[in-house]
């Protein structure tokens, strides 16, 4: 395991690159995309990560803007910081000498950016892979309601609380937002991002999400051009009840593609 960080425009990224058994001279690579609040080391994130590799398939786990270990704060954070700093690492990832096809997987608010890189870059992702995808976040920030905050979505303040500091177990303090994050979100056209993309797309959604409904994701699946939509039947927006099901999803998809 190699641990270092990538700049993105002056904002070090924290990152941690992983070979598969064997450690071949080349051989395929998948981004693999934490989400608000979160960080490269939460269960979901290293399970996924390591049933990749089990695959044949390096990871290459990176900490966004105002997450983990990279720089950037959270309070200053948004969707187009991300999206900046995911380019970068794309470009990164396309400069390993090792990579034959690369790929992105991003849980929650990184399987949003997901699919919003994969519309940008269609020509340099293989497949992509949003898991438990916070397509919510848009519509949420045009109805001026997100995380129990509210707020006027005509008129949105520079900086909006939440209740509880913590907001996800394990993540990265968030005592409030900027109001930048919720204007940029309000522009955000995930059916442009969806059109734009034809290449392999999976997608998985626990049933019982109560963070992102999973209506968001079957609404989704059916407009891509090349979706698979895996379902877990009673499970939660990180998966706690059958993680092992979602990591044999993305198995299963690694093998479609081969």
């Amino acid at each position: 395991m190699q641990e270092f960080y990538i700049d993105s425009d002056g904002v070090a990224l924290h990152a941690k690159l992983e070979m598969p058994e064997g450690a071949p001279e080349r051989c395929p690579l998948c981004i693999v995309q934490h989400g608000l609040t979160g960080h490269m080391e939460e269960e979901h994130i290293l399970a996924v990560s390591a049933a990749l590799r089990e695959v044949g398939v390096a990871t290459l786990r990176v900490e966004m803007y105002g997450h983990g270990k990279s720089g950037g704060s959270f309070g200053k954070h948004t969707l187009l910081k991300w999206v900046d700093n995911m380019l970068d690492v794309v470009d990164y990832a396309k400069g390993l000498p090792f990579v034959t096809d690369l790929y992105l997987c991003g849980h929650s608010q990184g399987g949003l950016l997901t699919m919003l890189i994969a519309a940008l870059r269609p020509d340099d992702l293989a497949a992509i892979m949003p898991l438990s995808p916070a397509i919510i976040i848009v519509d949420s920030a045009r109805n001026g309601e997100l995380f129990g905050m509210t707020f006027d979505p005509q008129h949105i303040p520079d900086r909006i609380y939440l209740g509880n500091p913590n907001l996800a177990e394990g993540g990265t303090e968030t005592p409030s937002f900027c109001g930048d994050y919720f204007r940029v979100a309000q522009h955000i056209h995930v059916d442009e991002a969806i059109a734009a993309y034809h290449g392999p797309v999976l997608l998985v959604h626990g049933t019982d999400d109560m963070a992102v409904p999973v209506s968001y994701s079957k609404d989704a699946a059916k407009k891509y051009e090349n979706a698979q939509l895996v379902l877990l039947e009673g499970d939660d927006h990180n998966y706690h009840t059958h993680l092992d099901l979602a990591c044999m999803a993305v198995q299963d998809f690694m093998g479609s593609l081969a």
